[in-house]
């Protein structure tokens, strides 16, 4: 696995319970989630045929939200390239953030949702915890005025700066 993750096939995500400075000393390097550094062959390695990524199938539902995590997965790397993390409530797996990053002195929970949404629980419970100054949901909502749509995610940056 380590010969994986040093050959950038996959990319470490390791597990936070407090978002402090510097996040990687708060790093639960025993729970992690690896992601694949192309989201192109996740499809092809999960044998996901092309035509089931645009249709409204209910048997696509699930793997769904895995393909939607990888994808912002793979676009923060290409931002920040340094290491990426996420939250779990502690003493509970129920709340959970999918990543959190470091750009400069904030610290920015990004909770992905791959259908439409308009909240997220957990990232509340995040932001009722640790009030930051900035949080992201993204989803597949395009005419709601504080959600980053998946398809515009390479605009983090731009977005996040307008916030």
């Amino acid at each position: 696995m380590e010969w994986l993750i040093r050959a950038g096939l996959v990319y470490k995500v390791e597990n936070i319970e407090k978002p402090y400075f510097p996040l990687s000393s708060y790093a639960n390097h025993t729970h992690f989630k690896l992601y694949l550094s192309d989201v192109g062959l996740l499809r092809r390695v999960a044998n996901l045929p092309p035509s089931v990524l645009l249709d409204k199938t209910d048997n696509y539902k699930e793997f769904k939200g895995a393909m939607a995590e990888n994808f912002i997965c793979c676009e923060l790397k290409r931002i920040y390239e340094e290491k990426l993390f996420y939250w779990t409530a502690e003493g509970s797996g129920k709340a959970e953030v999918d990543f959190i990053v470091q750009d400069d002195a904030d610290i920015i929970p990004i909770e992905v949702k791959a259908g439409g949404a308009s909240h997220a629980r957990s990232l509340g419970q995040y932001c009722g915890k640790f009030n930051p100054k900035i949080s992201v949901l993204t989803s597949m909502d395009h005419d709601k005025k504080n959600i980053l749509p998946l398809y515009a995610f390479w605009k983090f940056k731009e977005w996040i700066e307008k916030r």
